[in-house]
């Protein structure tokens, strides 16, 4: 008996959690700023945890769910160039994977397009500003 409390508060709690977290949990409503389009990306951390007993012929389970939602990064899209830029602190390691794209766009790029640092400032700021 115990077993089948054990499996209903293991379903019941899976349940709960494909309500919490959706796909527009990691990757964010698509903000439009004239030609620029900025893309919020989360972690999403969660945990659960379950159990079920029988003690004096009564039957108890329980059990519970948790999560963190946490800003990742922002992919600003702009002129048909990308730019990711973290919101995270970084250490020296990754600032150089950052700007490993922007590298490699400066060499293949044939219009030499480039946001600037300004501009994607700018754009998430106003973002901000419109929620």
């Amino acid at each position: 008996m115990a077993e089948n409390n054990f499996n209903s508060t293991v379903e019941t709690l899976f349940k709960g959690m494909d309500n919490f977290i959706t796909t527009k949990t990691v990757v964010g409503d698509a903000i439009h700023l004239d030609n620029t389009i900025i893309l919020p990306l989360v972690d999403v951390t969660f945990g659960c945890g379950a159990g079920a007993g029988m003690k004096e012929g009564k039957n108890s389970a329980g059990g519970g769910l948790t999560g963190k939602i946490s800003p990742s990064a922002i992919l600003v899209i702009q002129n048909g160039c990308t730019k990711l830029v973290n919101v995270k602190n970084q250490d020296s390691i990754t600032k150089i994977l950052d700007m490993v794209p922007d590298i490699i766009n400066k060499f293949t790029s044939k219009e030499n397009v480039d946001i600037s640092d300004d501009e994607v400032k700018k754009a998430v700021d106003e973002s901000g500003q419109e929620e």
